[in-house]
């Protein structure tokens, strides 16, 4: 059987309509998320198969390289299918080190899209994501200003729909009080579970959670591995259903609720086709009972070597 994109089911993004299993163009980089990649034609290769495989929603920002991987979109995909959705994120810049630093206000924020605009070869932004700061973890203060000032490109027509990421629960009510959001993008996945009340809400609201290193088992870069324990269940149901452990996390995030969008990175076809093989694994209630498990085991181990935890890798 051919898999396809489509097996996962689909999700409103603003007014558009698309498949929960989309692609993540951040690994499309050299190391550490910077300069170009060390094969540029598979990386092409990726992109134009994401798109044979249904994908119609690539997650992308200017950060990436800097505007590495919004150069190898444009040179791959356009002219863009009719029903592609380019999510973007600013708010932030990259130091020639390769640190990430918040820009946020409404000059850095007008530069970071109209930058987007001239990489992608796009009039206008289909989703803009505004990147608030926080390496580990959403630091909590007010988004008001920045998203008001994204607001204002949208209504000059710089950008057709919002969301916001790496934020917490009061700042995605406060940014829904200022406008309407296509979609929140955090970090969740089986060990991470913050947000398991606001994928609710937002899920009864009608509005798209992406989530963000939900093949990532650990709590943010660099990563490590899952404890024994934790890996073990993980291990025992990806054999109970026949797939592999890093399908079943990407099937226990697609039957998490019905608004989660899931966008894993690769960068080979075969890793590719591998991941998006996950919307055709389905998990039995025994399943999803031993997998919610997994969060309250402990964990996650600490990064490689001891050293600190840090969001270099983190979009």
């Amino acid at each position: 059987m051919t898999t396809t994109v489509a097996d996962s089911g689909q999700v409103i993004l603003g007014d558009r309509v698309v498949h929960r299993l989309g692609y993540s163009g951040m690994k499309l980089t050299g190391p550490r998320v910077l300069g170009p990649p060390a094969d540029r034609e598979a990386a092409l290769a990726v992109l134009r198969r994401a798109v044979e495989l249904g994908v119609d929603h690539i997650d992308t920002s200017g950060l990436y390289g800097p505007h590495v991987v919004n150069d190898l979109i444009r040179e791959a995909l356009h002219p863009y299918p009719e029903d592609l959705v380019i999510v973007t994120r600013v708010g932030a810049r990259r130091t020639p080190e390769g640190a990430w630093q918040e820009a946020l206000t409404p000059a850095e924020l007008r530069r970071s899209v109209e930058e987007d605009l001239e990489h992608l070869g796009l009039d206008a932004l289909h989703v803009a994501t505004l990147r608030m700061p926080g390496l580990s973890e959403p630091a909590e203060r007010s988004l008001a200003e920045p998203f008001e000032a994204l607001a204002r490109l949208q209504q000059q027509g710089l950008v057709h729909r919002l969301g916001v990421t790496h934020t917490t629960s009061r700042q995605v009510a406060e940014a829904r009080a200022i406008a309407p959001l296509a979609c929140v993008q955090n970090h969740y996945n089986l060990i991470h579970r913050t947000d398991d009340r606001l994928v609710e809400d937002l899920a009864r609201d009608g509005i798209a959670y992406t989530a963000l290193e939900g093949v990532s088992y650990t709590s943010f870069f660099p990563v490590g591995e899952m404890t024994p324990p934790q890996s073990a269940v993980l291990e025992t149901v990806a054999g109970r259903v026949g797939a592999s452990p890093v399908q079943v996390a990407v099937a226990w995030l697609l039957a998490r609720a019905p608004n989660v969008l899931v966008i894993p990175g690769a960068t080979s076809v075969a890793q590719l086709e591998e991941l998006f093989a996950a919307g055709e694994v389905e998990l039995g209630p025994a399943d999803i009972e031993d997998l919610d498990r997994i969060a309250g085991m402990g964990g996650p181990a600490p990064p490689p070597g001891g050293g600190p935890a840090w969001g270099g890798r983190r979009g």
